[in-house]
């Protein structure tokens, strides 16, 4: 039987954060080996995840993921019990490597993410043992994926993982990319979608029901005026395109300049940036949503 010194368990624990005592009854277990003793606790994470299984995860946070050259990104959700496991590094800092996993895997759903690799073992067994190491029931809530050929990607984290935001963008250059004009603009972009909240890219990506609905109170609205019939139409016009210049990202005044709108900006960074730059669209992942 090898001698379990106080520094393998403090080297253990460091390892695995788990409590001294299961970290001596490990290296008892295991031997006196270091990394036997860490499947040891691996193994008895997977009882400890099963209890913690049915409590209630109503904290978490919302990561994300851009690759090197801005062509895959993601988003996730991922749900843990106490806002302070929800704030640590080791549980943002899983939850960014999960983002990565959804932008390399692209699964069809959360079920097939579970199954996709995570740094040599999957996704759901690196949850398991974050469960056992943070202590908490956690749970992947919900992804989104954006690819582009012609264009590239930029993400923005805001109110410390409470909101992510993916947006995509079409060019013809592919050196636009690293343009230092763009990318300010693609943060700018990101940016101003987390703090003015557009339910869409452009007009015609409203939906029509959200068109109808909203035209027929501006009407209801507008024949409770009295005014002739005539007046109606176009103040109900007017109130029309006022609610796509106040909920659509291109028709938005630029948060850090109320005299531009984002399609005027991005004429002015096409231009700087020699190539035609669009918005294509974008993800806003709010996290409890």
């Amino acid at each position: 039987m090898a001698q379990i010194t106080a520094a393998m368990v403090k080297q253990l624990r460091e390892m695995t954060d788990s409590p001294m005592m299961e970290c001596k009854k490990a290296l008892v277990e295991a031997d006196g080996d270091i990394e036997k003793a860490v499947d040891v606790l691996r193994t008895m994470g997977l009882a400890k995840a099963a209890k913690k299984a049915g409590r209630a995860t109503n904290e978490g946070t919302v990561a994300a993921y851009v690759s090197e050259d801005g062509k895959v990104g993601a988003l996730v959700e991922i749900s843990c019990e106490t806002d302070f496991v929800g704030s640590n590094p080791k549980f943002t800092g899983f939850a960014s490597k999960v983002a990565k996993a959804v932008a390399e895997a692209n699964p069809a759903d959360v079920e097939a993410l579970k199954a996709a690799d995570l740094d040599g073992e999957t996704v759901d067994s690196a949850l398991t043992e974050m469960i056992h190491v943070m202590g908490e029931n956690m749970n992947i809530v919900r992804f989104v994926r954006r690819s582009v050929e012609a264009g590239a990607l930029n993400s923005y984290i805001h109110l410390g993982g409470k909101l992510g935001v993916l947006v995509e963008f079409a060019f013809a250059n592919e050196a636009t990319a690293a343009n230092d004009e763009f990318k300010t603009f693609a943060h700018d972009v990101a940016m101003q979608i987390a703090a003015a909240d557009p339910i869409a890219c452009n007009r015609e990506d409203v939906p029509a029901d959200v068109v109808e609905r909203e035209m027929a109170i501006y009407k209801k609205q507008a024949a409770d005026s009295g005014k002739p019939e005539a007046i109606q139409e176009r103040i109900a016009t007017g109130k029309l395109e006022a609610f796509f210049k106040e909920r659509c990202l291109v028709d938005q005044a630029f948060i850090k300049d109320g005299s531009i709108t984002i399609t005027e900006l991005a004429k002015r960074v096409s231009k700087a940036a020699g190539d035609e730059i669009s918005l294509v669209g974008f993800d806003r992942m709010a996290f409890g949503e």
